[in-house]
């Protein structure tokens, strides 16, 4: 099977500097995933979330997005209390959790140092998001979870960043999808109250407002025709 578009190769050699991170980890810790990281999600799905990159004891260990580290607490939390998620989320990558409806990326595939990538390694990851976006026969809906993401994936749709500025809870339309902001699900903004778990309540309510909302019309359609 040829390999899709969407997924950097597990020896990805594009960022010279995430390369020697990895190799590094690798040594360190060889029964970790310590790889680019795949989308985790159905690609049918209407939602897609884009975070910023694979923490490094969190999606570079485990292999799934979110997965290991504090931000997975809150991210898959909050998906299930609003349908998004079902099973439990255990932290690890076999834990039986599925998405529903919904699909998680990573601007970045790759864990960066101090989870700080360059703007030149975004840059050179995003084709991967990009593909990502054109699997997606069904999406309608882009949570972007902190700046870099937001941004990254405007310029993935050959938009203009500054046509599309970021900011918590606000909701934009590139092209035909709609784009929801909030600020990273981290540690660091929930302890230090940049984010609140209902802050971030408030976006993905927001975003399942908006899905309902496109599937009754989309209901609705064949009936008003003539």
């Amino acid at each position: 099977m040829p390999q899709r578009s969407g997924v950097p190769g597990r020896n990805c050699p594009r960022c010279p500097r995430l390369v020697a991170l990895r190799k590094t980890w690798r040594a360190q810790e060889p029964d970790w995933f310590n790889a680019p990281v795949d989308s985790f999600g159905p690609r049918d799905a209407r939602l897609l979330i884009v975070g910023l990159a694979p923490g490094l004891r969190g999606a570079n260990r485990t292999g799934r997005p979110f997965t290991g580290d504090y931000a997975g607490d809150l991210l898959y939390g909050t998906l299930k209390r609003l349908g998004f998620a079902a099973g439990n989320y255990a932290a690890r990558a076999d834990d039986g959790l599925t998405l529903v409806d919904c699909r998680i990326t990573n601007a970045v595939r790759c864990v960066p140092p101090e989870n700080k990538p360059t703007p030149e390694e975004i840059a050179t990851c995003r084709p991967f998001l990009a593909a990502t976006l054109k699997e997606m026969p069904r999406l309608a809906a882009v949570l972007a979870l902190g700046r870099i993401a937001h941004e990254s994936f405007v310029l993935a749709c050959g938009a203009r960043r500054a046509d599309y500025p970021f900011g918590h809870g606000r909701v934009h339309h590139v092209g035909a999808l709609a784009l929801f902001d909030s600020y990273h699900c981290s540690r660091y903004n929930t302890n230090t109250g940049v984010l609140t778990p209902e802050m971030f309540r408030a976006v993905i309510a927001n975003v399942r407002k908006h899905l309902e909302a496109d599937r009754a019309l989309a209901a609705a359609a064949p009936a008003s025709r003539p």
